[in-house]
């Protein structure tokens, strides 16, 4: 189910920030007095009314300027545009209106997209009601008056964005296809791999990295079964001299996470997995998605009996949070094991779905705790009661408690182990809901 995605766009320093970190509910971003602090787009899902939707945190745009910086920021801001459904178009009150705002209008207004203006800093409306009413002038609807930083009007104005979403959204599902996500970093051979499973060259490959810059779907077919795959722009990890295009990105794969079924993870044979590739599994891990980690460039690799074993222990040294990961490895060039990819997708798409009768999953929870006792603190142990399976994609479970703080991590992760040992969930990852219930006994 693919959430609505909303941009938060400006001028540098008009609050946008502390508007995404007020609704975040914490501190994400970096808020400074300094134009130009936000340099990277951050995104995080914001409920609002039973609505989900991603939220996109921007650098400043400042539409003339020839910095490389701000400029860099405006092809950033440019990208969350295209790929928002809503934008929220932030003003200062106190700044009032400028030359840069009225261009800023200019380029939202060419996008066609929804807009929602709010105009930032009003700490009373009775007495800045006529400075509010001045954005009018903008051409572009209502302002609304919002003080970010006292958490002021933002109920009126997420009101007014989600009364802008497609009709629904949340809902609508593309296609039935499975959808597999193909991510990574600039030319690990994401694209190669989806044109040599084509048998053709459908999707633009050449060696300056990024050239695929939008995400891109394509549907292959394979013993009657169709699938839907969803190309994305690469993720280049952090430069300290330039900010680099292809880092802003991040949303692209974000909103191609959030739309998918699975996320192929590719990555480099030849580098090895990085920081940046932890980082874009992140990504699905925590949205709940399969996941298939890919190692591209296999037959470049000088190796032996041994450097398989060595590989895969690399990775799951670095995706430590998503160990259930299926690691395959591959050439998009000779197309050395790439029906496998096939093989492993199904495999995971089953296991998605996979439910477990109750009392099934209570003889395995039954027996872990007789393996190795709950956890105590302070004379006080944790009681585990039953659990129940609730959902699916990802296989999500609740398990009773008489104590939700006495749960400690590596106990749940114990309990995890004992019921992927028994039902496999395979490349997926599985949720647990920790809830408390009254011990009869103690009454």
């Amino acid at each position: 189910m693919s959430k609505p995605i909303v941009a938060v766009v400006g001028r540098p320093n008009v609050g946008k920030s502390t508007l995404f970190n007020a609704l975040a509910g914490e501190r994400i971003s970096i808020v400074k007095d300094t134009p130009g602090v936000t340099r990277d787009r951050i995104y995080t899902d914001v409920s609002w009314l039973s609505h989900e939707f991603t939220m996109i945190d921007t650098g400043g745009i400042e539409p003339d300027s020839s910095d490389v910086i701000l400029s860099q920021m405006r092809e950033q801001a440019m990208i969350a545009i295209d790929t928002a459904d809503v934008i929220i178009f932030m003003t200062d009150v106190r700044q009032g209106l400028t030359d840069a705002d009225y261009q800023v209008a200019t380029m939202l207004r060419k996008s066609r997209k929804p807009i929602v203006l709010a105009v930032n800093k009003v700490d009373s409306f009775k007495t800045q009601q006529m400075d509010v009413y001045e954005f009018y002038n903008l051409g572009i609807g209502e302002p609304y008056a919002i003080s970010a930083e006292g958490k002021q009007g933002l109920g009126d104005l997420l009101d007014a964005v989600i009364s802008k979403f497609p009709e629904g959204a949340e809902a609508q599902e593309e296609d039935e296809n499975p959808r597999i996500a193909v991510v990574g970093k600039p030319n690990v051979g994401k694209s190669s791999i989806i044109n040599k499973l084509l048998g053709g060259n459908r999707v633009i490959v050449s060696d300056i990295a990024g050239t695929t810059r939008d995400a891109i779907d394509t549907v292959i077919s394979r013993n009657g079964k169709n699938y839907t795959f969803i190309d994305t722009a690469g993720l280049r990890r952090k430069s300290k001299i330039k900010e680099d295009l292809e880092r802003y990105s991040i949303i692209r794969t974000v909103s191609a996470v959030e739309r998918c079924d699975i996320a192929v993870v590719v990555i480099d044979a030849t580098e090895g997995i990085t920081e940046q590739d932890a980082k874009i599994a992140g990504i699905a891990h925590e949205r709940g998605k399969g996941l298939i980690v890919a190692v591209n460039k296999w037959d470049a690799v000088e190796k032996d009996d041994k450097s398989v074993k060595e590989f895969t222990n690399k990775v799951r040294n670095t995706l430590s949070f998503a160990y259930y990961a299926e690691i395959i490895f591959i050439s998009a060039k000779t197309g050395q094991r790439l029906p496998k990819l096939f093989d492993t997708i199904d495999e995971i798409l089953d296991s998605q779905t996979l439910r477990v009768q109750t009392g099934v999953l209570n003889d395995i929870l039954t027996e872990a705790l007789a393996m190795q006792q709950p956890p105590s603190d302070k004379g006080r142990r944790l009681k585990v009661f039953y659990m129940t399976q609730v959902a699916v994609k990802p296989p999500t479970f609740v398990i009773f408690v008489n104590e939700k703080k006495l749960m400690h991590f590596s106990y749940q992760r114990y309990l995890e182990n004992r019921v992927r040992d028994a039902f496999g969930f395979k490349g997926t990852a599985i949720r647990f809901i920790i809830r408390e219930r009254q011990d009869k006994e103690e009454n």
